[in-house]
């Protein structure tokens, strides 16, 4: 599977709804994927994004911590599949020689991997399928 690396660009209110949308930019390239996310992830991303502090321990400030404290790193997180309007991820934790790949929703997947300042990438049928070329209007 072809991947391409993403940055998140902004987290958006679609305005009819009210929904939050993050618009991922492909790096050294063209696209612009927006995915709709729940609130409580916006709000995890936006924390990150702004480098916010927080009292007490978000979720994936906690997933972070647990993460690291079992001798595990994330090494990045993948898009890479679209099925009937539904994003998937996985996160690939490396703890020692052994590699994980795990199952996660996509604004999770963000949201840790700005914590763990690791890479993301979409998958290059994903970006193609569901972007939009970036000196086009974004609808969504």
């Amino acid at each position: 599977m072809a991947v391409v690396e993403v940055e998140i660009l902004r987290v958006v209110l679609e305005e009819a709804t009210q929904t939050p949308v993050v618009l991922l930019r492909e790096k050294d390239g063209h696209y612009i994927l927006p995915i709709v996310i729940g609130h409580a992830e916006a709000q995890a991303i936006l924390i990150a994004l702004q480098g916010m502090q927080v009292e007490r321990p978000l979720t994936h400030d906690l997933l972070k911590t647990m993460i690291e404290t079992l001798g595990g790193t994330v090494e990045k997180v993948v898009i890479h599949r679209l099925h009937h309007n539904t994003f998937y991820a996985r996160i690939l934790v490396r703890q020692g020689e052994v590699l994980y790949s795990v199952d996660a929703r996509p604004s999770d997947s963000m949201a840790l991997a700005l914590r763990v300042q690791c890479p993301i990438f979409v998958a290059r049928a994903v970006l193609e399928q569901a972007g939009t070329p970036a000196d086009e209007p974004v609808e969504f």
